[in-house]
């Protein structure tokens, strides 16, 4: 019976199956052909069909099954009736079957924020490099990212369907029966699942960056730190997924604009397994209710050695980012 499982364990069980859905929503709009594409402050900044429709599946389903939930979504979005086709009421029952940590286990809904980016490198979406997109759903406690989901929706994809697209057609493989996807889950003291854990190369610098919003900054940061390859993609999951998966060994993006949707569900697979995430000056980042949603004084991720890319941060850039 539900009611023996925690509040948090319930609520990662339903956030995965949510998050599936997701997925399903977003290879969908791509099969179906027209993106909705809304440009919000700048042409870098884009919001499709799948961003909208994804955000209304995701906060509505929560808010049914958990009402006193703060459910903070990347996207402004008018009120209205949702789409009964848009509700997801399942939860993976895998995840029910895990013990939750004791220090959350007393935890009441009210008491936590679920920061929800519908669909995490929606630039690189419109541009086709669907391997960069994730949905992210994040947990936090007390202000600290505690739980969190990613589903990556073309998982597999460079992999598959390259030569099913050249022998089918773009429009009935990258829909939603394709075999795609994927989705990774974690919670602090328990460890994270989905994926499998791996380290890049021992001593190489393999930075990962961001692709569309790079600025004297940005390189300055990254030029301290000697790397060996600077891999610039899209997605603040995509990159923690890059770390996770031994492809990448540091992840630094000293400007402003990252969010706490973009990484507060990265934020948890990452410390789950040894990783750390930090601001540029090295302080952890905060997700309460009331705090603002700019992540200012940017991000910088690391699965290991976060101390060496922390001491290389130029103090010119640290002084140009106030947290």
């Amino acid at each position: 019976m539900a009611s023996s499982h925690t509040v948090l364990m319930r609520l990662v069980a339903s956030a995965y199956s949510i998050a599936q859905k997701a997925g399903t929503i977003v290879r969908c709009v791509i099969a179906e052909g027209d993106l909705g594409i809304v440009q919000k402050t700048s042409a870098t900044d884009l919001q499709t069909k799948a961003d909208r429709l994804v955000q209304m599946s995701i906060c509505s389903s929560l808010a049914r099954k958990f009402p006193k939930l703060t459910i903070i979504g990347e996207e402004d979005l008018p009120p209205g009736e949702v789409d009964q086709e848009l509700i997801e009421d399942g939860q993976w029952e895998e995840i029910l079957k895990q013990p939750c940590p004791s220090q959350y286990s007393a935890i009441k809904e009210e008491d936590l924020v679920v920061w929800v980016d519908p669909l995490d490198g929606t630039k690189e979406y419109t541009e086709g490099l669907l391997d960069n997109v994730t949905v992210l759903i994040g947990i936090a406690y007390e202000g600290k990212a505690i739980a969190g989901i990613i589903n990556q929706p073309y998982y597999n994809y460079q992999n598959n369907e390259k030569e099913k697209l050249r022998e089918h057609g773009n429009e009935a493989q990258a829909g939603p029966d394709a075999a795609l996807g994927r989705t990774i889950w974690g919670v602090l003291g328990l460890g994270a699942f989905g994926f499998q854990l791996k380290e890049a190369p021992a001593g190489k610098h393999i930075i990962t960056t961001t692709r569309s919003h790079s600025n004297q900054l940005v390189t300055d940061c990254i030029s301290a730190m000697n790397p060996d390859t600077v891999l610039r993609v899209g997605g603040a999951g995509n990159k923690i997924i890059q770390l996770i998966e031994g492809k990448a060994s540091a992840y630094v993006f000293a400007s402003p604009g990252c969010k706490k949707w973009d990484t507060c569900a990265p934020e948890v697979i990452l410390h789950a397994v040894g990783g750390k995430l930090t601001d540029i000056h090295g302080n952890a980042l905060q997700y309460n209710k009331e705090v603002k949603h700019m992540n200012s004084a940017g991000v910088l991720a690391a699965l290991r050695n976060y101390e060496y890319y922390a001491s290389h941060v130029p103090e010119s850039v640290k002084n140009a980012l106030i947290p």
